[in-house]
């Protein structure tokens, strides 16, 4: 935290400051205030900050580009809480034909009260799961295969909390994802963090087994 505020480097001989050289690489970004925005700040390579408020990710976008002309930042709508957003976006995104090696899953709602979505899956688990699931699902055959073609091995990052402790008893309730009258809206933000976890360990898992 000190070297964060001070500004001396860390162990990587970064600083808050530093951004990344990622000139011949894509990633793509969710959320567009907070760590996402920061991510895309300090990537400040070929990314698309994905997000639902455009109004917000063109702030970042302009934000990053003040400070780094050279940054080539996009923005695209997503709604992760949609399951039809999520294919929108995918599918834009494939159209470009624009290999991608990074794709970070950092967007989520937090301590909501009880709604379901569009799709009528608990707010806080179809946000901050199901949606970066999915789209995970529909992204990975791309990043395979720039991986292929570039040989550098992709990264695909689900940004945790150390809420996910804070869940109900006995841990994830897919018995009572949708249900009302148990709905808590910590332990609800904590079991959408756990499960970004256990879809983090096991992607590794089968990446691994597969070679990628």
């Amino acid at each position: 935290m000190l070297r964060m505020i001070t500004g001396r480097p860390g162990p990587s001989g970064f600083v808050s400051a530093s951004t990344a050289d990622g000139s011949n690489l894509t990633a793509i970004v969710t959320g567009a205030s907070g760590i996402g925005l920061e991510t895309a700040r300090v990537l400040a390579m070929n990314v698309i900050i994905a997000a639902g408020n455009m109004e917000a990710a063109n702030e970042a976008k302009q934000y990053i580009l003040k400070d780094n002309k050279d940054a080539r930042i996009d923005i695209e709508k997503l709604d992760l809480s949609k399951i039809r957003s999520v294919e929108a976006f995918a599918d834009s995104f494939k159209a470009l034909n624009l290999p991608l090696s990074i794709l970070i899953n950092n967007a989520g709602v937090m301590f909501c009260p009880f709604q379901l979505s569009e799709d009528g899956i608990e707010m806080q688990f179809a946000t901050n799961h199901i949606g970066h699931f999915y789209l995970t699902n529909l992204l990975i055959d791309k990043m395979k295969e720039t991986a292929k073609s570039t040989g550098i091995q992709g990264r695909i990052v689900n940004v945790p909390s150390l809420v996910y402790q804070v869940t109900y008893k006995g841990g994830i309730q897919l018995d009572k994802i949708n249900d009302k009258n148990s709905h808590r809206n910590e332990r609800a933000y904590g079991q959408s963090k756990l499960t970004n976890f256990l879809h983090s360990n096991e992607l590794s898992r089968r990446l691994q087994l597969a070679r990628y």
